[in-house]
């Protein structure tokens, strides 16, 4: 069952969902967090850097910044400007803190209340058998992890990265692990993007996406699919706010209509402010949970059927295209409509406008990228990009947007369990070493590995592993078998307290800090969504003269660990970051002269064959139609698919407060959105209290999800929706795409249940993923909460 970290739920309150984003509350909210947390003068230092040419990169998502000449003095959106007052806070969590309460005191307390104890001021450590952290020298904290590693084999440790990762840190880290002797190193990519990374690399060469900023702004179709822009990307809407104006179309493909896909209301124009701001969506198709695949072969088979096709560039460009197109003029419509929840109409007018465009892109995140077949849907949206000839064109290409601000850059530097055969012929040749070539553990099997005492150390450069991961409590009692378990963060995370035997916290600078070393300050560099590098350069002293920036962290264990063997000078690169972007311009494609080029204004743009020469680095150097298998998601009577998303007031597993007001969800979170039909089926009533419970039939392990509030919402039947990281705990270990492994968050079975009663449910036969299911059931008189 889920742990009862629960926020206090009794105030709270369901309004009606928006039918805008942003506008004036966007910036009352943005300034009165930033005020209270950093006050007047650290917000205005703070703020007016944020994504500017001289100064840091937002450490919140990867939307890429336009060029230098056209950003605005307030380069950042409401959930920027709460990510840097959630780091730039003025709250302790000193020594004298963990003093006063243990780690199983911490562990009773909810996220959100862990991240409003404020930034960790010294390193800290928890023996074997202690109660409680304390603080430690760094040199002995370098000092007793390095003990532990000699002392083990290299693949019994797992080194996690997340996407806050700087480029030279996370290159410094992959180093340091290949020459310390393993590829365990799973990253936040494998729980958000893998399944885009895997089906793109196959498909086109490449996993990334085909797109710039300005063919956002010259696209004549924009098609969204699974993808909330309004929560997870705000400064996105600026830019199809441009595209709009220029007079692109946008389809919006999500089981929930999000008010960002809905109106923006620009505050940083007047029509934003006192107008009625920009409609966004020209058509929303309200899909089913699991349908994407099956829309996009419903479109690919009409595209076919009226030869809608770039036959040049399908001939010269492509191959498997016959094989494809057979596959799809045999789709089952009826079979399409029931998956998707779609009429066959909706799809044709959506097919019909892909075929009236010229420059079409295709953007996505992690509502498609989270469920079984993702890898094939993913594939299927390829293949209609290459039907018509959308990739290496101006205003057209594939767009998966990434969800954290460094996770592209962090691949691109090494961070990857499985690093192709180039790259670690690159790392040997300028360090003089070889790499380990067997591939590592990705995140699921790097828990199976703790699970199966396989594993005994564990290291997260930021993040907070245990929530974000699936199968929180099989996660959780993974982790605790460890017998070192080390977090490089800010701030106190559930990951701190679900540690092992011997944990350590190790504090860091973040983004919005100064960086200064032997020879004076330094500067970081990232990758955006779309290839972009560019520098990042803190403003404010650091939280705590105790801390250490993470490339000064990972260099210190290197040193401690490894030494002067293979002749690296760990020392010299932490002093220098010059150095590091030294050996990346000779180790990573594309970033020859890297210092130079990435300080520049606006930084440089990684290459990418596809868009730049419509060149495919593939085995046949084409691209690939891919026809792939229509599967559908099986639905037993009685039960409903889940998908685990963000609330708008938190960044990842971050919680920076409690009010989703887009959705009209105010003071808490414990709450599953279903449609009214589906609560009468249930045998429920809107506002009721629940359990929710899965099981699947082939999986022994009860998991239940205690205590959510049913809220009536205008979801399609047999969809519902409810936050992460508390409904993690329902997502099983081995419910995987095929192909990435990523875990399938976003099409989890489950059932409700009264509240109180879910453990008793949770031991009885539970969902199959192979059941035959129906939606039929009596109506209810009761209308869902529209947004229009």
């Amino acid at each position: 069952m889920s742990k009862s970290h629960h926020i206090d739920e009794s105030e709270l309150e369901v309004h009606y969902p928006k039918n805008a984003a942003a506008g004036i509350t966007g910036v009352r909210v943005a300034l009165t967090r930033s005020l209270a947390n950093m006050g007047v003068t650290r917000s205005a230092r703070t703020l007016l850097k944020l994504n500017q040419t001289d100064g840091f990169d937002c450490m919140s998502c990867a939307w890429p910044d336009p060029d230098p000449e056209n950003r605005h003095t307030a380069e950042f959106c409401e959930n920027g400007a709460k990510a840097v007052a959630d780091e730039g806070t003025r709250s302790r969590a000193t020594p004298e803190f963990f003093a006063r309460h243990s780690v199983r005191e911490l562990e009773a307390q909810d996220d959100y209340w862990l991240n409003e104890q404020g930034r960790i001021t010294h390193p800290m450590v928890k023996r074997p058998g202690a109660t409680h952290y304390q603080a430690i020298p760094w040199d002995e904290a370098f000092g007793l992890i390095a003990g532990h590693l000699k002392s083990i084999d290299p693949d019994e440790a797992v080194f996690y990265t997340s996407g806050r990762a700087s480029n030279e840190a996370a290159f410094l880290y992959q180093l340091f692990i290949r020459a310390y002797g393993t590829n365990n190193m799973p990253d936040c990519s494998n729980m958000c993007h893998e399944s885009s990374g895997t089906a793109l690399t196959e498909s086109i060469g490449i996993g990334k996406g085909s797109v710039s900023l300005r063919d956002i702004y010259d696209a004549e179709l924009i098609v969204i699919a699974g993808q909330n822009p309004g929560t997870n990307h705000p400064r996105m809407l600026s830019a199809l706010e441009i595209a709009k104006r220029r007079g692109a179309k946008i389809v919006s493909v999500n089981p929930l209509r999000e008010a960002g896909l809905v109106n923006f209301r620009n505050p940083q124009v007047p029509r934003g402010v006192v107008g009625r701001g920009t409609d966004i969506a020209d058509v929303h198709l309200p899909i089913r949970l699991n349908g994407d695949l099956a829309l996009f072969q419903g479109i690919g088979s009409l595209l076919v059927e009226w030869d809608a096709l770039d036959h040049d560039f399908v001939a010269e460009h492509t191959d498997g295209f016959e094989e494809w197109a057979e596959h799809v003029r045999a789709v089952d419509w009826p079979v399409i409509e029931s998956t998707t929840g779609l009429t066959r109409q909706q799809i044709t007018e959506v097919a019909e406008m892909i075929r009236d465009s010229n420059a079409t892109i295709y953007c996505w995140a992690m509502g498609l990228t989270q469920h079984r077949n993702s890898v094939a849907t993913i594939k299927e949206i390829v293949n209609v990009a290459l039907a018509r000839g959308d990739i290496g064109k101006r205003g057209a290409g594939l767009c998966p947007v990434r969800g954290h601000s460094n996770v592209q850059g962090d691949r691109t530097m090494g961070i990857w369990e499985r690093a192709p055969e180039h790259f670690l012929d690159s790392l040997q040749a300028e360090f003089g070493f070889d790499p380990p070539r067997e591939h590592g553990l990705d995140t699921v099997d790097a828990i199976r590995a703790f699970r199966d005492d396989k594993a005994s150390f564990f290291m997260g450069l930021g993040g907070n592993f245990v929530a974000a991961a699936p199968d929180t409590e099989v996660t959780a009692k993974a982790l605790k078998k460890a017998a070192m378990t080390v977090q490089v963060a800010t701030k106190i995370n559930r990951s701190m307290l679900e540690c092992g035997e011997t944990a350590l916290i190790l504090p860091t600078m973040g983004r919005t800090e100064k960086n200064m070393s032997g020879s004076g300050e330094q500067f970081i560099t990232v990758e955006d969504s779309m290839s972009a590098v560019h520098a990042s350069r803190g403003v404010l002293e650091p939280a705590s003269p105790y801390l250490r920036s993470e490339v000064a962290i990972i260099a210190g264990i290197a040193e401690a660990t490894i030494g002067k063997r293979h002749g690296i000078d760990w020392a010299a690169m932490a002093e220098d970051y010059d150095i590091i972007r030294d050996h990346i311009s000779r180790v990573v494609a594309g970033c020859e002269d890297y210092s130079r080029k990435a300080d520049r204004p606006g930084g440089f743009v990684l290459p990418h064959p596809p868009r730049d020469s419509r060149t495919f680095e593939t085995k046949t150097g084409k691209a690939h139609f891919v026809a792939s298998p229509l599967e559908v998601l099986q639905v037993p009577d009685g039960h409903l698919v889940l998908q685990t998303l963000r609330s708008h007031d938190q960044f990842n597993t971050v919680i920076y407060g409690l009010s989703d007001r887009y959705r009209g969800i105010e003071d808490g979170r414990r709450v599953v959105f279903v449609h009214p039909d589906d609560i009468v089926t249930q045998g429920f009533h809107d506002g009721d209290l629940v359990d929710i419970v899965a099981h699947w039939e082939d999986d022994d392990v009860k998991r239940v999800a205690e205590g959510f509030r049913i809220v009536a919402y205008d979801t399609p039947r047999g969809s519902s929706a409810a936050y992460y990281p508390e409904t993690n705990p329902l997502v099983p270990l081995d419910s995987t795409a095929t192909g990435s492994n990523q875990p399938s968050s976003k099409s989890v079975i489950v059932r409700l249940v009264p509240a109180g009663t879910g453990q008793e449910a949770g031991a009885e036969q539970g969902a199959s993923q192979d059941s035959v299911g129906s939606d039929e059931g009596h109506k209810s008189d009761r209308q869902p909460r529209h947004l229009s």
